[in-house]
């Protein structure tokens, strides 16, 4: 279920690739950014914090927090920093298993 979001896009979507998240198939938007894309399809959280179990998701969507940490093709990256591109192979630091969509 996607949410209605109050964000509009600025140029035409990419083509819909299938990318795996969390040994999912997902559709995102082809060279979209992978943070945006992530949230706009109600994935949450995109990890937890290793102490508290705190939930995380992308706040400054500038690469500066750190808050959008998950491990893509096996190393561990920013979402936010990362363009969308198809076969990409994603899973949630600290095996989060809850989202809005399911």
């Amino acid at each position: 279920m996607k949410r209605d979001l109050a964000v509009r896009r600025l140029d035409e979507p990419g083509r819909p690739v299938v990318v795996r998240l969390d040994g999912r198939d997902l559709e995102l938007c082809d060279g979209g950014n992978l943070a945006a894309e992530l949230l706009a399809a109600g994935i949450e959280p995109f990890r937890r914090t290793p102490v508290s179990g705190a939930p995380r998701n992308p706040f400054c969507m500038m690469g500066a927090c750190f808050d959008c940490l998950v491990e893509i093709d096996g190393v561990t990256r920013q979402a936010c920093m990362t363009e969308v591109a198809a076969g990409m192979t994603i899973s949630r630091p600290g095996a989060v298993s809850e989202t809005k969509n399911d």
